[in-house]
């Protein structure tokens, strides 16, 4: 099976190509050779079949094909706003996330919150999981890149959520994931014809009362996962893989 790169930038058919550094190192790693062939992705919705032309010392350049489109994406849009769990539990949150069909992903710093990231620091992270997210689509086979924003409170981010639209068939869904005994059935509260859907959940303990108590203001619908309380980094994978089945 060819060898699966991302390539950060558009891709052209029939054009030469020298591939970024990162690509490069990777191919270079499995020993690719001239006449081998590539599959490479721009995270536009295609693969695009590329043949090695030449390998240096930190080169790698490619001929690039005619592109092919691929279609491995969930049936709706899945964007996921998550209280960062900590230590290496983002990073696998991350790539399982991506694996499993996510859109896009909002770190989120909460009350409750252990990992707190500001400045330069955060702005590293999100690089890095942007990377996370790369690698896992390379792995998995998606052909769109899932965006990793950047960190923000969730104040910050609710707050710049535009209002709940009128037409439900408009916007996406707003799910608060929350263990309270008073959170809605998962499998009752997603329509049949529902097209999006934006997924909110904690940190390690949970969002505040406060925190929920904003969030149901600005629209979202406090659901449950069953009866047993999950982790942080296990409640948004659990939901995008209900979502998957489903679809």
């Amino acid at each position: 099976m060819p060898i699966r790169l991302y390539i950060p930038q558009p891709l052209t058919a029939e054009a030469d190509l020298d591939l970024p550094p990162g690509a490069a190192r990777h191919a270079q790693v499995r020993r690719v050779q001239p006449g081998d062939t590539l599959l490479l992705f721009d995270g536009q919705g295609a693969d695009w079949p590329a043949q090695v032309m030449a390998v240096g010392r930190s080169q790698v350049q490619v001929r690039v094909g005619q592109p092919v489109a691929v279609s491995r994406e969930l049936p709706l849009q899945v964007q996921l706003a998550v209280g960062m769990p900590a230590n290496e539990r983002m990073d696998t949150l991350v790539e399982k996330a991506t694996e499993l069909g996510m859109s896009a992903l909002q770190p989120l710093e909460c009350e409750r919150s252990v990992l707190r990231l500001a400045g330069e620091r955060a702005q590293r992270k999100q690089a890095h999981w942007q990377a996370v997210a790369e690698a896992a689509c390379e792995q998995c086979g998606r052909a769109r890149l899932p965006r990793v924003a950047a960190v923000q409170t969730l104040a910050q981010w609710l707050a710049g959520l535009p209002a709940p639209a009128a037409d439900a068939a408009c916007a996406p869904l707003r799910l608060l994931l929350s263990p309270g005994e008073d959170s809605a059935p998962l499998q009752a509260s997603v329509p049949a014809h529902c097209t999006g859907v934006l997924a909110l959940s904690g940190p390690e303990g949970g969002l505040s009362a406060a925190e929920e108590a904003a969030a149901l203001r600005a629209g979202f619908l406090r659901v449950g996962l069953g009866p047993r309380v999950l982790r942080a980094d296990t409640a948004p994978l659990a939901l995008l893989a209900w979502l998957g089945l489903r679809g």
